[in-house]
């Protein structure tokens, strides 16, 4: 949003206009959200909306812009069961859930027969939060390992406070699966880093979610080396737009802006193409009515730095792939599909 006002805002009808926001904290809890739009668009007179942070919060967002006819373009909630509830003001800018681990069924097949196995001999561990996001990534590595015959061995949903995982652990240790699958956030993920480095679990491959929100590298260091981790947006991909530049501009400009950051979190990447979407949309509507504005939306075809958006009738982005990268000597670097990668991949996961 900075960077669109100090360009000169969105120009319409021959004026500028500034951006801003105006948000409350919902607490990451789906009640709140809810209560607290109707607070933004009936008190604050908000009539563009940014969605809130994760899908089971978005779920509660969306019949509440639907209700009020509020355009929403979100860039946190992946669940695909928002996209088959028919609703015409939701616009999503990342790949649905189904798509983030889907890449390490593919990769694993391609292991498989370069050491002269087939697909089907794969056996999958899986471990899966129980909230709409963990289910629907679930759903996308079923469908997928079914295309190749692969076993499930291990078919866990975390405990609910997700800060111990050993039982499945202790399962996956006795029958040497060779792929291991996690998606739990943030705390699934680093609940999951800690124990497969002390309970010493050797798999080839293990892949999960929300690696970096986890801050797998800097809480755990080599023992998460080879770890597998899907990505909305790597900074060594070939994006560019005239507002950032390249995907690599775009990540030294945040690690310069923002301390701290090894990594710049893809949440952050596409919550910046969320407000260039709005810019977008304002200016091909050349309006802020909010129908004009919905109907400009329908038709975005915009080439970013975080990757091409496009929205399909049902509103998510259908113009951008998810990409896998592995934590290699604590750096993240893209290994699938072949035609975005930047390094080999290492195969088998080597433990220490």
């Amino acid at each position: 949003m900075q960077k669109i006002n100090e360009a000169g805002g969105v120009k319409v009808g021959g004026k500028r206009y500034k951006l801003k926001v105006v948000y409350y904290d919902d607490e990451s809890t789906p009640a709140r959200t809810a209560q607290l739009l109707e607070r933004l668009i009936n008190q604050d007179g908000v009539k563009y909306m940014l969605g809130p942070y994760s899908s089971a919060t978005t779920k509660a967002a969306a019949p509440v812009t639907e209700k009020y006819k509020i355009p929403m373009v979100e860039a946190e909630g992946a669940s695909r069961s928002l996209f088959n509830k028919g609703y015409k003001y939701l616009f999503a800018v990342l790949s649905t859930s189904e798509q983030y681990l889907a890449s390490s069924i593919d990769l694993a097949a391609e292991m498989a027969k370069k050491n002269g196995k087939d697909p089907s001999s794969v056996r999958v561990a899986m471990a899966f939060e129980n909230d709409p996001f963990s289910l629907d990534v679930r759903a996308g590595v079923v469908a997928d390992m079914k295309k190749y015959g692969m076993q499930i061995v291990i078919d866990d949903k975390l405990p609910r406070d997700l800060s111990d995982m050993s039982a499945t652990l202790t399962k996956v240790k006795a029958l040497k699966p060779d792929l291991l699958l996690v998606s739990g956030h943030s705390k699934g993920a680093a609940t999951a880093g800690r124990q497969i480095n002390e309970m010493k679990i050797n798999v080839p491959m293990i892949a999960m979610t929300h690696c970096e929100a986890a801050k797998l590298i800097s809480k755990y260091g080599a023992a998460v080396n080879d770890f597998l981790c899907p990505t909305q947006w790597a900074e060594t991909l070939s994006y560019s737009d005239s507002l950032f530049g390249g995907a690599a501009d775009y990540d030294k400009t945040f690690k310069s802006t923002y301390d701290g950051y090894k990594n710049v979190p893809y949440q952050s990447a596409q919550a910046s193409a969320a407000v260039m979407v709005w810019k977008d949309a304002f200016e091909r509507a050349n309006s802020f009515d909010t129908d004009k504005v919905r109907e400009a939306l329908t038709t975005t075809n915009l080439k970013t730095f975080y990757g091409s958006i496009k929205f399909s009738e049902n509103g998510n982005n259908v113009a951008k792939p998810m990409v896998l990268r592995q934590i290699q000597d604590g750096t993240l670097n893209v290994v699938a599909p072949s035609e975005w990668a930047s390094h080999k991949l290492n195969y088998p996961r080597m433990t220490n």
